[in-house]
């Protein structure tokens, strides 16, 4: 005798959290769930659904609902559980559009089809850790990831390729107080946590850089002007890529290197020239596979246009105030007029909104993003966050939800190079 069908009634909500609580509600009727681990929230929950589908006599469907999203999974008698496909968009199967009936296959029209090989042309997927599925996953069933976790896999996979040639990002914005040294230094640690050593973030500014001040200092005081006099050393055949460790500053918890300026210094004091930048850059490019490259305020700086001929990637930095959205979007419009290489990278560029403002509104933060969409390839939003306020900065720190946002951005940067 087959198993009864599942029908809508009664409406079963279920949510579940990585601290051991949650919430099942049937029909109206809320039981809070307190557990000591989400697995042990898991079993309270199933113990209560499949209480309601014995006292049915059949399955009962579930709407769980979690950071996924939402999903729907059947619950048995027996306690089982299957979860219910989202069902295909009209005429859309798992691998594109389903052929018409009466219209021939592409393939039917080939007199000799080119033999599939036999060695496996995709991975399997690796099972859930996220969500509703993901606690399945640990309590011993394999299920799929969502399509969120799927999401932040693919932007995984974007930043820890490593490309031929080393890649050198700009994050600019004609306004202090933007958010490009914290875009410098979290796109950063996205791509070498992520993809491995051979990041460097570079202080390239004649005026009071900060990228010194928030990160991590290694064992010596030195900046890019104790760099430029062992540029020939630097880049002779005899050095090595460990010499290299006398003149920047690794960050031990989020594995890229720093190279400063000396804001201590009146920038008459340590003006760079634009053969300095093209020297350093060549030191840059022989031992990092990365480099970022922190700017300042003054567009009109021959060290800040040399940088832009040095660059592959532009990066956009602003926060919600409108004065930064509008420096940016008219520095956009200048590199554009500027010659074929400025204006490819403005095309071409990636805008970072950050929340600087605990205060701004979501319409705020959605203005400025929707305009930047006509100026910019693509546009991430930053969420506010307290760690990112003053003082060093550590990706760690950040909340889940503004990690997730600082891989989306480096990811969008990644499409890029």
């Amino acid at each position: 005798m087959m198993e009864p069908h599942a029908l809508d009634f009664p409406k079963i909500d279920a949510v579940l959290r990585a601290d051991g609580t949650g919430e099942v509600t049937i029909d109206g009727t809320s039981h809070p769930l307190q557990a000591d681990d989400e697995l042990a929230a898991l079993r309270e929950a199933l113990n209560l659904i499949s209480g309601t589908a014995v006292r049915l006599g059949r399955p009962v469907k579930v709407t769980t609902r979690d950071g996924e999203g939402q999903s729907l999974v059947v619950v048995s008698p027996d306690g089982t559980f299957t979860e219910v496909p989202a069902p295909d968009a009209a005429g859309v199967g798992p691998h594109g559009p389903r052929p018409e009936p009466g219209w021939p296959h592409a393939e039917s029209a080939r007199p000799h089809p080119s033999r599939t090989s036999f060695l496996p042309q995709e991975q399997a997927e690796e099972p859930a850790t996220q969500g509703w599925r993901g606690i399945l996953t640990r309590a011993g069933f394999r299920m799929p990831p969502g399509a969120a976790e799927r999401a932040e896999r693919a932007d995984v996979r974007a930043v820890s390729q490593h490309w031929p040639g080393p890649r050198t990002i700009a994050v600019v914005n004609g306004k202090g107080g933007a958010s490009k040294t914290p875009s410098t230094i979290l796109l950063a640690a996205v791509f070498a946590r992520e993809g491995g050593a051979g990041v460097l973030a570079w202080d390239n500014n004649q005026t009071r850089g900060t990228l010194g001040w928030r990160t991590e200092q290694g064992p010596h005081e030195a900046t890019v002007l104790d760099l430029l006099p062992q540029v020939e050393p630097l880049l002779g055949i005899a050095a090595q890529s460990a010499d290299l460790a006398r003149f920047v500053h690794h960050q031990t918890r989020d594995r890229f290197d720093v190279l400063r300026s000396k804001p201590m210094a009146l920038a008459h004091e340590q003006r760079v020239e634009p053969n300095d930048v093209d020297v350093i850059h060549a030191v840059a490019a022989k031992y990092y596979r990365l480099i970022l490259m922190d700017s300042g305020n003054d567009e009109s700086d021959p060290m800040w246009l040399r940088m832009i001929d040095r660059t592959d990637q532009l990066v956009v930095a602003t926060t919600t105030r409108d004065d930064h959205a509008e420096a940016g979007a008219l520095l956009l419009e200048a590199l554009a007029e500027r010659d074929e290489h400025s204006a490819s990278l403005a095309e071409q560029a990636v805008a970072i909104v950050s929340q600087a403002d605990p205060r701004a509104t979501a319409d705020q933060v959605r203005r400025i993003a929707d305009g930047y969409r006509q100026l910019a390839r693509e546009v991430v939003t930053i969420p506010h966050d307290p760690a990112m306020v003053g003082g060093p900065l550590r990706y760690g720190s950040l909340r889940p939800a503004t990690q997730r946002a600082w891989l989306a951005a480096a990811a969008g940067v990644a499409r890029g190079l």
